[in-house]
This record gives C-alpha cells, sequence and structure tokens, in this order.
C-alpha cells in the first residue's frame, strides 16, 4: 500500500520512518519515545525542551524551522528517513 506525503507511514517492523511532513516526523518521535519507554516529560527533560513543544512535534504541528526545513527538501526532490541508529 502507497501511502500520501501527506500522512505517517505505517508501523510494522523496523521499517524506517519516511519524513514529509510535521505530522510523518511527530508519528516517528512518538514511536521512538514509546520504544524508550519514555514519558514526553522524561524526553522534553533530556532534550532540553519544554513539555508542551514536544507534545505540539508530536501531533505534527510545524514550526517555521520546520516548515522552512521540508520547503528547501522538497525543492531538492530529497526526503529525511528515520530508523533506529546501531551506535
Amino acid at each position: 500500500m502507497k501511502t500520501s506525503p501527506q500522512e505517517p507511514e505505517p508501523r510494522g517492523g523496523a521499517a524506517p520512518f519516511r519524513i514529509y511532513t510535521g505530522a510523518s516526523l511527530g508519528a516517528a518521535i512518538k514511536h521512538y519515545r514509546r520504544e524508550a519507554g519514555l514519558s514526553q516529560a522524561e524526553l522534553a527533560a533530556r532534550s532540553g525542551l519544554n513539555r508542551t513543544y514536544l507534545s505540539g512535534l508530536e501531533r505534527g504541528k510545524e514550526t517555521e524551522q520546520l516548515r522552512r526545513l521540508l520547503r528547501v527538501l522538497r525543492q531538492l526532490g530529497v526526503r529525511i528517513i528515520l530508523q533506529k541508529a546501531d551506535w
């Protein structure tokens, strides 16, 4: 099944997340946070972020910086792919 760039990738197995939008980035962050067994508050504290900011990211809220980055990537015809690091 092919998904549109506007929707998060479906999760199954260890397939990487393809990041096209704030929603797909949010789904990846939420997935990996849960996989790590962390609450939003714990991850926010470890990352030096406000928990409400992290919550917004997980819900797909796009900051101006993220919109700009995604726009540059679209113009270059590339995307971000997130997968679990092996280090």
